[in-house]
Formats: C-alpha cells, sequence, structure tokens
C-alpha cells in the first residue's frame, strides 16, 4: 500500500531544462550557471547527466551545443538513457529565451537547498532518536548541519573595482551624521578611531591583557558608545561575567556613581536622578548580553546568525576567547589548535555576517618576566593563528599596575606619575598603521575615557 501522506520533494524540472537549454544556445550562459550550480543541484538525474558534460565540454575548451553534448553523453553510454537526441531538441524548442539563465539557476540552487534541509531533518530525527548521554555533542552536531546550509548557500564572485568605488563614494565616514550603520563603527574614543578609521567590517578585532587590566571594561565602554553614540547593534557573548554584571558596570560608568556604591545601594537622592537619567539612555541602546558560561564557538555562531536575521547586527563582542570550546569532536591535537579553530571560526562570522567582530584575549605570563611589561604579539596566549586570523591586535596595558608612585618617582623623578593612564597599543593593523594611545581608567567607575578630549557630563538641572 502506497503512503499518500509522502509529499515529493521540491524539485522544478523545468527550471532544470532552461538552464540546459541555454547552456546549447549560448556561448557564455554556462559561465553564468556554473558559479550557482553544481551537478548534484540537479534533480532530475538526467538533466544532471547533461550539465555534467557541459561542464566537461567547457573545461576541455570545446564548443558547448547539442551536437557536441550529444557526442559527449554517447561517449559516457548515456544517450539513451537521457531520451537521445530528442531531448535536447525539445527543450531548446521549448525554451522561450535564454535570457533568464541566471533566475532558473537560483531556482534549481533554492530546490536542492530545501532537499538538503530535508535530508538534514532527517538526520537530526535519527540522531534524537538514538540519544545518548552527550546532549551537547548532539545539539552542536544538529547545529553545524543547519549552519552549513547557510555556508553553501553564499557564492561568491566578482565585483568591478568601479562598484567599490563608488560605494565607497557613497559611504559616509566615521564622523558622518549619517553613519550609523552604513561605515565603519566607532569605539568613541578620538584617538583610537583616528588610528583604526573605526572598526570595520568583516574585521576580526583583538583586545588582549593579563588579567584585570581592562579588557571587558574596555570593550563594553566599545559596545555604549557605538550603541548610545552611534545606534549600532550590539552583540555582546560574555563568557565569564554575568549579564547582571555587565549591566551594573554600565550604568555606573553612565552615570558616574562609584561601581561598588552602586551595588549597595548606598547612593543619595541627588544622585538617584543621575542613575534615572542613564538608565533611560542605556535602556535605549540596543546591546544584546549572552552570559552562557559554556559555548562552543558553533553555538556562538548559530546564535549570532539568527539574532542578525532578527536585529541586523554591527557589532559581535566576545569575552573571551580562551573561554570558548571549539566544535563537537575533539579532533585537536592540544589546546593551541582548538583556539585557532576557533579564531579562524570569529573571522568567519566577522565576514558572513559582515559586522566588526571584537574578541578578547588573555595574554601568557611572559610580560610579568621582563622590564617593561609592554605586551609583545608573541604573548597572545595559545596563539595558534589568532595573530594571523586577527586584523587588528591592541593590548591594554597600564604602568601603575606594575610600578608604584614611590618606585616611578625614583626612576622618573622628572615626569608625573602615571595613575589611571591607560595605553592601548595597536600591534598589528591590516589595514592600516600601528600606533598607542593613552586613554583614562576610571577603576570605580570601570570606565575609559579619551585623555584630553572628554565628553561632558550630562546636566541634570
Amino acid at each position: 500500500m502506497v503512503n499518500s501522506d509522502i509529499k515529493p520533494l521540491p524539485s522544478d524540472v523545468d527550471a532544470e531544462e532552461a538552464v540546459i537549454a541555454s547552456i546549447l544556445v549560448d556561448d557564455d550562459a554556462i559561465f553564468k550557471a556554473q558559479p550557482d550550480l553544481a551537478p548534484e543541484d540537479f534533480y532530475r538525474e538526467q538533466n544532471r547527466w547533461i550539465y555534467e558534460a557541459c561542464l566537461l565540454l567547457s573545461e576541455q575548451g570545446e564548443a558547448i551545443n547539442q551536437v557536441t553534448v550529444a557526442h559527449a553523453l554517447a561517449r559516457q553510454n548515456r544517450l539513451e538513457d537521457i531520451g537521445g537526441p530528442g531531448y535536447l531538441s525539445r527543450i531548446v524548442t521549448d525554451l522561450p529565451t535564454p535570457i533568464g539563465i541566471q533566475h532558473y539557476a537560483r531556482i534549481v540552487r533554492r530546490d536542492s537547498i530545501y532537499r538538503n534541509l530535508i535530508g538534514i531533518t532527517e538526520q537530526i530525527k535519527n540522531m534524537a532518536y538514538e540519544g545518548g548521554p552527550k546532549l551537547d555533542g548532539v545539539l552542536d552536531r544538529a547545529q553545524e548541519l543547519i549552519m552549513s546550509l547557510h555556508s553553501s548557500d553564499k557564492v561568491g564572485d566578482f565585483v568591478q573595482l568601479r562598484g567599490l568605488l563608488e560605494e565607497y563614494l557613497e559611504t559616509p565616514g566615521i564622523d558622518s551624521r549619517d553613519s550609523n550603520l552604513i561605515g565603519n563603527i566607532r569605539t568613541g574614543f578620538v584617538d583610537l578611531d583616528t588610528l583604526l578609521g573605526g572598526l570595520k567590517r568583516s574585521d576580526l578585532v583583538i583586545i588582549a591583557a593579563r588579567p584585570s587590566l581592562g579588557k571587558t571594561s574596555l570593550t563594553m565602554n566599545i559596545a555604549r558608545n557605538a550603541a548610545v553614540g552611534q545606534g549600532a547593534r550590539v552583540a555582546v557573548f560574555s563568557l565569564e561575567m554575568a549579564a547582571s554584571q555587565l549591566a551594573q558596570r554600565l550604568l555606573s560608568g553612565e552615570c558616574g556613581i562609584d561601581s561598588t556604591r552602586l551595588r549597595l545601594g548606598e547612593h543619595n537622592e541627588n544622585e538617584e536622578q543621575r542613575i534615572m537619567h542613564a538608565m533611560g539612555v542605556l535602556a535605549e541602546a540596543e546591546v544584546y548580553i549572552d552570559d552562557t558560561a559554556i559555548q562552543r564557538v558553533s553555538e556562538i555562531r548559530a546564535k549570532a546568525h539568527r539574532l542578525h536575521r532578527e536585529r541586523p547586527l554591527d557589532l559581535i563582542i566576545v569575552d573571551y576567547l580562551q573561554l570558548i570550546q571549539g566544535g563537537a569532536g575533539g579532533r585537536w591535537d592540544n589546546r593551541v589548535s582548538e583556539v585557532s579553530e576557533i579564531s579562524r571560526a570569529l573571522k568567519g562570522l566577522a565576514r558572513e555576517l559582515d559586522v566588526a567582530v571584537i574578541a578578547c584575549s588573555q595574554l601568557s605570563r611572559a610580560p610579568e618576566q621582563r622590564v617593561p611589561h609592554i605586551p609583545m604579539l608573541s604573548d597572545l596566549r595559545e596563539s595558534g593563528s589568532i595573530e594571523q586570523d586577527a586584523d587588528v591586535v591592541a593590548f591594554i596595558y597600564r604602568e601603575d599596575v606594575y610600578v608604584t608612585e614611590e618606585e616611578w618617582g625614583r626612576l622618573h623623578p622628572e615626569q608625573p606619575y602615571k595613575e589611571g593612564i591607560a595605553q592601548v597599543i595597536v600591534a598589528k593593523h591590516r589595514n592600516g598603521p600601528t600606533g598607542t594611545v593613552d586613554l583614562r581608567f576610571r577603576k570605580n567607575l570601570t570606565r575609559f575615557e579619551d585623555l584630553v578630549a572628554r565628553t561632558p557630563e550630562p546636566s541634570y538641572n
């Protein structure tokens, strides 16, 4: 008995025939179809064989027409299986015009993806039935299967230089009033934005430092500045700190009240108005925080894609890189190899979503063992390919962490003590200059500020 509930798989044989017919009558059609279509995208096996024959002829530099394709199929003993020369003649005769080949190719490709999706759902269903104790592994594999469809659907192609230059002229600079959500993302620090030209979309930016020097504070300040000052949408993956702690830090910095007093509720009535104003400012900021403590890079990628489809993102922040786990399967020789896979995945995510990705990174103990303690690229912990994958690598260095005021006075009697001064050292900048920017770090507010040009405190009168 036939199960009438079984639906036919998605396919459009007419579109497949239109693609093949276009190739048979238009010398350039194969080059229009090939970037989008692979032989396995054809549902009807006979059409797949014909397309393979066309690709083979193209690779050999031979003409593609009814005669040459028929000869190629005959050599493979497939000519009669596809319906003979008459089938080729019929689809050419029925073709209205070869102009729309890219349209037909997209239809064939779309249905192929739908069929793959159906196949993946069957795999996921079987994985769920089999179950087992390792739920995380099953979920990771399911996410990887789904995300593989997104990757396979992105087909790169050439873009003419003229188009790129026109886009450049039409894109406002980072300081333009109209730059929101179009140009680069501003960090909100004048000298740093001048050095970097803002955070460029598709770039992976590594911000690294030894523990407690302010990686989280700096990245959250950048998140706040981009969201409040530029209207950017920011996703934050915090693997170390709870979302409530990050929110409290942002509130402390925004209202200018010591974070400890704020946490203990020791503010007075005058400060209450500042807190309410700060909450109103931050409430309008589109900053989304995921504080899941243990995450695989595939989970971060899947969550970012999902949020991006709902609310297109401009900036993603990951705090921090060494806390991320690699993909399911544990196929790495060592932790360095695993971290290398993670950094490559984050760079891939930046390109897939066309967003800037900032990833915090720990440094090894090497800076502690030399004088001065200024970090270098070789200090990146479990570096692997972090330096290679990153477009920008910046270190945070604070002299007052390593040298007391008394020691500084003995060593540099003519210079003022650098209390509260943080150096952001741009050690790698793939598309621009390197250099050092000084910022002020207000530890009680966990807030970085421009050293010279500061934003005036808001008035509440």
